[in-house]
Order: C-alpha cells, then sequence, then structure tokens
C-alpha cells in the first residue's frame, strides 16, 4: 500500500523541514489541498527539500482555472522535480464554483473528461511537438507557438487522479484518469458496493485494466499512542463526519444504511448556523463506519481492514509523534499488498 501525508497548511517557512523529514521517514507521497491556501505553491517548496518523494495535488480544484494554467503549472513542477508530480483535480460542487470562485457551472462528469483530454493534449504538444488541436464541448485548445512553449522535460507526463463521489465522475475516473481519489465521506460498503463497481464500467469502456488505476481510499484514520489520543483523533473524525454529511450531494452515502433522517437533521443545523452542535449528533458507531481506529499497535491491521480495496491513503499522526513510530507504521502498511501496480504511460500518447 502506497502512504500519503499532508504538508502543513501554515507558514511557508514550514515546508521545507516538514517535506524533508517525511521523506526520510518513508512516506511515498506528500499532498496538499485546496482548502484555505493555493495548493501549488506549496509543493514548490517542498521539491527543493526532497529528492524522492511523490508529490501531488489532493486536490486542486479544477473549474476555476484554465486547463492551460494548469497544464503550465503541472509542467514545472514536475520538470523541476525530476518527474514527480502528480496532479489530483475536483471539480468542487456547484454553489463554490458560481459563488466562491465565479466559474460557470455545467455538468461536471463530461466537462472534467475534457478538461483531463485537453491537458494531455497540451503536454503532448511540449513534450512529442504535436500539433494542438484539441477541439472540445466545453474546452478548445488550437493555438500554441514557439514563444510560449516550455522545455522538453524528458520524463514520463504527470499521472491525473480524479476527486469523484457520484456514479458519472467515478466512471470518468476509470475511463480517463490515472488515479481516483475517493472522498473521506465514504464507507468501506459504499466504495465496494458503489464506487468500484462505478470505476470498472468506466475502465471496461477505455479498454483499461484494474492495476494501471491508483484508488486513493476515501475515509478517516484515527491513531495515536494510547487510547486517550485516539478517542481525540475520533472526536476529530466525528465533526468532519457531521460536516460533510450535511451535504446533500453526499446523502448516498447515508442512503446505503437508511440513515437519510441523519444527513436532513445535520443539513437544516448547517442551515442554521449549528456549527458547533454537528459532532455530537454523530454516535460511536457511525463514525466507525467511516474510520480506521486504533493505538499505534493496531493500526495497521484496523487500515488494511477497513481500506481493503484501496491502493494507497492518507495518513496524519498526533502531533509530538516520534519519527520512529512514524516510520514503523509507515513500513507497516508499505506491506500490505494492492491491485495497483503503475499507471501506463504508454496510454497516454492515445488519450486525445
Amino acid at each position: 500500500m502506497k502512504v500519503e501525508i499532508g504538508l502543513p497548511s501554515g507558514a511557508w517557512s514550514e515546508i521545507g523541514e516538514a517535506a524533508a523529514e517525511a521523506e526520510e521517514i518513508g512516506f511515498d507521497s506528500i499532498s496538499t489541498a485546496e482548502l484555505a491556501h493555493e495548493p501549488f505553491m506549496r509543493l514548490v517548496l517542498a521539491s527543493q527539500s526532497t529528492n524522492r518523494v511523490e508529490l501531488a495535488t489532493a486536490i486542486a480544484i479544477a473549474f476555476s482555472r484554465s486547463p492551460m494554467v494548469v497544464a503550465n503549472m503541472s509542467w514545472d513542477l514536475h520538470a523541476n522535480s525530476g518527474g514527480r508530480f502528480c496532479l489530483g483535480l475536483g471539480s468542487q460542487v456547484k454553489g463554490h464554483n458560481e459563488r466562491r470562485f465565479s466559474a460557470p457551472w455545467s455538468a461536471p462528469a463530461p466537462r472534467m473528461q475534457e478538461y483531463v483530454e485537453s491537458l494531455r493534449a497540451i503536454w503532448r504538444c511540449w513534450e512529442n511537438g504535436e500539433k494542438l488541436n484539441y477541439v472540445g464541448k466545453h474546452y478548445n485548445f488550437t493555438l500554441m507557438t514557439p514563444e510560449f512553449s516550455p522545455p522538453k522535460t524528458g520524463f514520463p507526463m504527470p499521472a491525473i487522479s480524479l476527486a469523484a463521489v457520484g456514479p458519472a465522475m467515478l466512471r470518468v475516473g476509470g475511463r480517463v484518469a490515472d488515479g481516483v481519489r475517493l472522498h473521506s465521506f465514504c464507507t468501506r460498503r459504499y466504495m465496494e458496493e458503489v464506487c468500484m463497481a462505478h470505476i470498472q464500467e468506466g475502465m471496461e469502456q477505455s479498454g483499461r485494466e484494474r492495476k494501471e488505476i491508483e484508488i486513493f481510499g476515501g475515509g478517516f484514520i484515527a491513531t495515536g499512542p494510547d487510547e486517550e489520543t485516539v478517542n481525540k483523533m475520533v472526536d476529530g473524525v466525528r465533526y468532519r463526519v457531521g460536516f460533510y454529511g450535511s451535504t446533500r450531494t453526499y446523502f448516498p452515502v447515508w442512503e446505503l444504511y437508511g440513515l437519510e433522517d441523519l444527513g436532513l437533521k445535520l443539513h437544516r443545523m448547517v442551515a442554521d448556523g449549528q456549527w458547533d452542535k454537528l459532532a455530537s449528533e454523530v454516535p460511536d458507531d457511525v463514525v466507525r463506519l467511516f474510520a480506521a481506529v486504533g493505538t499505534y499497535e493496531t493500526i495497521a491491521s484496523a487500515i488494511e481492514e477497513r481500506f481493503e480495496g484501496a491502493d494507497s491513503i492518507r495518513l496524519a499522526f498526533p502531533e509530538g509523534t516520534a519519527a520512529g513510530f512514524k516510520r514503523e507504521i509507515v513500513e507497516d502498511l508499505q506491506r500490505i499488498p494492492t491491485s495497483f501496480e503503475g499507471h501506463n504511460t504508454s496510454r497516454w500518447s492515445a488519450v486525445a
């Protein structure tokens, strides 16, 4: 199993040391999320203090940026990190696109497929010298002059993973992406019965195999050196479950367990501004649906059981955890067998 850790979201002065430590511990990947901060610039800093570890956005919001802008940023990160960049993209929901980013909204799945296709068309133009001629319903790229073409990298193109929740986006992930990032608001049952079925359908449509697609496990991990610390981590997960569970987009997960009423109650609480009361509405048994829970001695086996079927997980430790403990747990997790064997880069040139 591949193990990823998020970079600090605070001051830039923290990034270099944190990235170097993650690489020294043995993490496979370090990532950034687009929440309160822009996700690409912190990876630039991380690239300067590391040599091996993968650098990933998990995720960057797509539709607020032109694919050409993302192509440029990704190209520079990839070229200057020795080919270590992986682009994770997400659509965000309609309200955030329209009201937070002032970006036009349309059906996200077909638009995201064109986004991925156009990125690769741009990259092939730069690396292979192909004429840029991508014409779609949502995106058109037909002009590229030598002055605006960066030098060839000599590396395979960056892998692209898509954040996916609904059936249509899951199918797009299986059809055109190199990986699918399942949402944190995801249970093992939802992954097995819903997510993987749609991803498989997408793979069949494009003639790809499961071993080529990296599945990033959806869910949470709560661990620590003792039960007291674990319980504090569980309380943090409890709030996140309440927060995400209040969003109607994610109600299909509740429906799988007959918990629609809980989702509607959480939704009403958010509408009334009762953010501080969300966690109290999520019982322990519901938290456990979404999380692998255990002390350092048991967390590896808990993750193996909870995230069976996934190839990669994102792991965070409580503040102050010794590097030795982190290293042992990461090594234990990396021994867990998965289906993913590697991105099939030979296919990228065939995706227009």
